[in-house]
C-alpha cells in the first residue's frame, strides 16, 4: 500500500540484546526479550507514530526491547530480503507480501502469537486473505479500497456531471478534458511502484483477473483486452504523458494543481490530497469497466508476519501485537494515514461518525483483492515492474507480456 515516500530512517530502541528462547515475559519478569520490527513509511506521520508507540511499550514492558526500523516503501523489499539472506530476519515485518515466506517455512504461525481477545477483533475477509494452506501466517493491519477520483472543477467546466463508469465514457471524458482544458485526461501509474494495481483495474474491468477457479489466468483473453485498451488510451494521448515514469502520488499532486482530470487511487486520497490542496473540489466514482461488465471495488491490505529468529519470544510478540492493536492506537494510525481499519471494534466506531468511512468499509466487503496468499504473487509482482514502458512503446505486445507473467506464475508454483 504505497503512499508518500521518505528516505530510509532507522530508529532503534535498544537496551539489553540478550537472546531468549520462547521465554515467558511479563512486566515484572527478570527475563529479557528482543523484538526486531520493520515497518514501511506511509507518510511523514508514520515514523513519529511508531517511535511513540515503541517508547510507550518500553515504559510498560521494560524487559522487552524493540528495535524499530521505518523504511521507504521503494526499498522495503530489498531491505528485508537482505536481512533474510544474512539469516537476520526481523521478528515482525509489516508489508504487502507473505505467502512465499510461509511456503519456505520462514514464518511463525500467527495463531501461536495472537491473544484470544485480539483474534476475535479482525474482520473475517481480511483474515481469510492472510492465510496460506489454511494456516494464519499473517494478520491484516490496514487496508484501502481503490476508486476513480476526479477534479470536480474540471468536470464542471467541460459539462460532465458524473464520473465515467464505462470504458467508452472514460475515453470520451479524457478526450474532452484534453481538448477543452489542455490538461491530462486520465492518470495512469505503470511505474514499478504500482503497475500491478492498474493491471488489476483493467483485468477486472474486462471481466478477467489474476486467477480463475484457483488457477493463474494472467494471459486470459479478457486480461489481454484490458491491457490493450489501456495501451490505446496512451496511444491516443488520453493519459498523462509519462505513465511509466511518474507515480500515482505525483499524479495526485498534478490533479490537485488542476492539470489532470482523473485517476484511480486509494481512499487515502481523501485525507492526503485535500489537505495539500485545501481549495480542491473533488469527487469519486467506481472504477470504469468494459460495457456489460459488473462494477467492482479493488481492495488492498497490508499484513504483519513474524519470522522465526534466533531470539523469537512468542509471549513478548503477543504482548507487542496486543499493544499495536489497542483500539485507540489503531484508530490514531488509521486516521493519520487515511487508511481503513482491519479490526471490527475500530471500524464500528469510525463508521458511526464518518459517512465516508461507512461507505468504504461496506464497499470492501465485496471487494476483489490481489492474490497475496499465493506464493507466486511475489514473483509476478516483481516481473510486472519493468513491463509498462515496453508495452506502451510497442516493444512487446500485451499478449506477449501477459504470456510471460503467466509462465512466471506457473513456474513458481511447480
Amino acid at each position: 500500500m504505497r503512499k508518500l515516500l521518505l528516505l530510509l530512517v532507522p530508529f532503534i530502541f535498544t537496551g539489553c540484546l540478550g537472546v531468549v528462547d520462547q521465554e515467558v515475559v511479563s512486566p515484572n519478569s527478570e527475563s529479557k526479550a528482543l523484538i526486531s520490527f520493520v515497518a514501511p513509511d506511509y507518510s511523514s506521520s508514520t515514523r513519529p507514530y511508531w517511535e511513540n508507540l515503541v517508547r510507550d511499550f518500553k515504559t510498560k514492558y521494560p524487559n522487552i526491547d524493540v528495535e524499530l526500523q521505518v523504511i521507504n516503501w521503494d526499498i522495503l523489499d530489498s531491505a528485508y530480503n537482505t536481512m533474510i539472506s544474512r539469516n537476520e530476519p526481523p521478528d515482525l515485518l509489516l508489508s504487502n507480501l507473505y505467502a512465499h515466506f510461509a511456503k519456505d517455512g520462514l514464518l511463525n504461525n500467527m495463531d501461536e502469537l495472537l491473544s484470544p481477545e485480539l483474534k476475535t477483533k479482525f474482520y473475517p475477509i481480511f483474515m481469510n486473505n492472510s492465510q496460506f494452506n489454511s494456516m494464519q501466517f499473517a494478520i491484516p493491519f490496514v487496508a484501502t479500497i481503490r476508486q476513480l477520483y476526479y477534479n470536480k472543477d474540471i468536470f464542471d467546466e467541460i459539462g460532465i456531471k458524473e464520473s465515467p463508469t464505462t470504458w467508452t465514457e472514460l475515453k470520451e471524458t479524457a478526450r474532452k478534458i484534453k481538448g477543452q482544458k489542455q490538461a491530462y485526461g486520465f492518470g495512469v501509474d505503470l511505474t514499478d511502484n504500482e503497475i500491478w494495481a492498474y493491471l488489476s483495474y483493467f483485468f477486472f474491468g474486462a471481466g478477467g483477473g489474476w486467477m480463475k477457479d484457483g488457477q493463474w489466468s494472467i494471459n486470459s483473453p479478457e486480461n489481454v483486452e484490458g491491457l490493450t485498451f489501456l495501451k490505446e488510451l496512451y496511444r491516443d494521448g488520453l493519459t498523462d504523458a509519462e505513465p511509466a515514469v511518474t507515480t500515482r502520488d505525483e499524479k495526485q499532486r498534478i490533479l490537485g494543481n488542476g492539470k489532470l482530470g482523473m485517476l484511480i487511487s486509494g481512499n487515502y486520497f481523501e485525507a492526503v490530497v485535500p489537505h495539500e490542496y485545501p481549495g480542491l473540489k473533488w469527487a469519486k466514482g467506481p472504477i470504469p469497466v468494459k460495457e456489460g461488465q459488473t462494477p467492482f471495488v479493488l481492495g488492498v491490505q497490508d499484513v504483519f508476519m513474524s519470522f522465526k529468529t534466533k531470539h523469537t519470544n512468542k509471549k513478548a510478540l503477543s504482548l507487542f501485537l496486543d499493544f499495536i492493536y489497542d483500539d485507540a492506537r489503531n484508530e490514531e494510525f488509521v486516521l493519520k494515514e487515511g487508511l481503513l481499519p482491519t479490526i471490527q471494534t475500530v471500524g464500528k466506531k469510525l463508521m458511526a461518525n464518518d459517512k465516508m468511512m461507512n461507505q468504504n468499509l461496506k464497499a470492501i466487503e465485496t471487494a476483489k483483492f490481489y492474490p497475496i496468499n499465493d506464493p507466486a504473487w511475489s514473483a509476478v509482482m516483481d516481473a510486472t515492474r519493468n513491463m509498462g514502458q515496453t508495452v506502451l512503446l510497442g516493444q512487446i505486445t500485451p499478449k506477449e507480456a501477459l504470456n510471460r507473467l503467466q509462465q512466471i506464475a506457473l513456474n513458481k508454483n511447480r
